[in-house]
């Protein structure tokens, strides 16, 4: 697809993490006409080049109205998603799996030329025994033990059936590692910990140790480099997927280091054991099997979107993380509902 045919660009999530970083990208591509948000609340956001409408995906009534936005654009970004309530997987299944095949069932009535989808780390197999990094032909299998790792090998498997029955579309699936931005901290601190989780502890004066298990390995990339992937995937002309993920690998010593404290080792039993009596008291919203997932989840080679997106990722995987952990400190936030900030502690 010749950039200059991008006239419009329509992104589900678009007040999201990623979604907050993409729509003003796309809107300050000059190749990029126009682009529209979709999202269940209307942000505050006032950005140039960008409108906005309240839609849910979980409601077969929105899908109509769906159509309607979709149907004149040249490119569809898919990132909505619901990651809880992780104690009721029927309703993340309503919102991540059935919302997305609304989706992709009215790109396809309405023959959009670009389908951009936000698969993930988390819907790859298990990783090689050895650690090496895996390209896209990795199989995406996910973990059978979380829900979102389901859900996202579900839909790798629901693509697979879409291009083949509309081959004149062009389907990007982006597969990022763990994404992190000091606006989207408060978010992902009410996702991963709890919403009550005192921010102000995340100082590195206050952990002297840190707990450090087997397959505590695992890579991060800034959500403004990802965002940029995705303004690159949408005007492109590429297909299939594309790996994300930044320098250097994270492990107990870099995180020891990035903490100025000292990794102690514990058994990775003792550490799930310790999170499931959390989750079951409600003290956190991560769910024992997402810790699982994060344990068997492979390393990313980043070859082919280097190469054919001439990408390259602008920040380390550290500054991805420390920026993290100044919006925990912080209660950063954006204003929209998803991101709206909350100093704790």
């Amino acid at each position: 697809m010749n950039p200059s045919t991008i006239q419009r660009v329509v992104v589900t999530g678009a007040t999201g993490n990623v979604g907050t970083s993409l729509v003003r990208a796309l809107a300050a591509d000059p190749g990029v006409g126009s682009v529209l948000g979709l999202a269940r609340r209307r942000p505050g956001l006032e950005l140039p080049g960008v409108e906005w409408a309240e839609l849910d995906l979980s409601l077969d009534q929105d899908a109509p109205r769906l159509a309607r936005y979709v149907a004149d654009a040249d490119a569809v970004v898919h990132l909505a998603w619901r990651f809880g309530p992780t104690r009721d997987p029927v309703t993340t299944w309503e919102t991540n799996v059935l919302g997305a095949v609304r989706v992709f069932d009215a790109v396809a009535a309405a023959r959009v030329p670009a389908l951009v989808y936000a698969s993930s780390v988390g819907a790859y197999s298990p990783g090689p025994k050895g650690g090496a990094p895996v390209s896209e032909a990795w199989p995406t299998h996910g973990w059978p033990g979380a829900a979102y790792t389901r859900e996202k090998a579900y839909l790798e498997r629901v693509l697979d059936t879409f291009e083949r029955d509309h081959p004149l579309i062009r389907v990007v699936r982006m597969r990022p590692v763990f994404l992190f931005k000091e606006e989207s901290a408060s978010e992902q601190r009410r996702i991963f910990a709890a919403r009550f989780f005192p921010g102000q502890l995340m100082r590195p004066e206050l952990l002297p140790v840190l707990p450090e298990f087997d397959g505590l390995r695992f890579q991060v990339l800034h959500t403004e480099d990802a965002a940029d992937a995705y303004r690159r995937a949408v005007v492109r002309d590429v297909r299939g997927a594309f790996n994300l993920a930044a320098e250097p690998v994270l492990d107990g010593a870099a995180l020891g280091e990035l903490f100025h404290a000292h990794p102690v080792r514990v058994p990775a039993g003792a550490v799930r054991g310790a999170l499931a009596a959390a989750w079951r008291l409600r003290l956190v919203s991560a769910s024992p099997g997402l810790f699982d997932a994060v344990r068997h989840i492979p390393l990313l080679a980043t070859e082919r979107a280097r190469r054919e997106l001439g990408w390259e990722p602008s920040h380390t995987s550290l500054e991805a993380l420390e920026a993290f952990l100044r919006g925990v400190r912080a209660g950063a936030g954006d204003d929209t509902a998803p991101l709206t900030g909350h100093r704790v502690g």
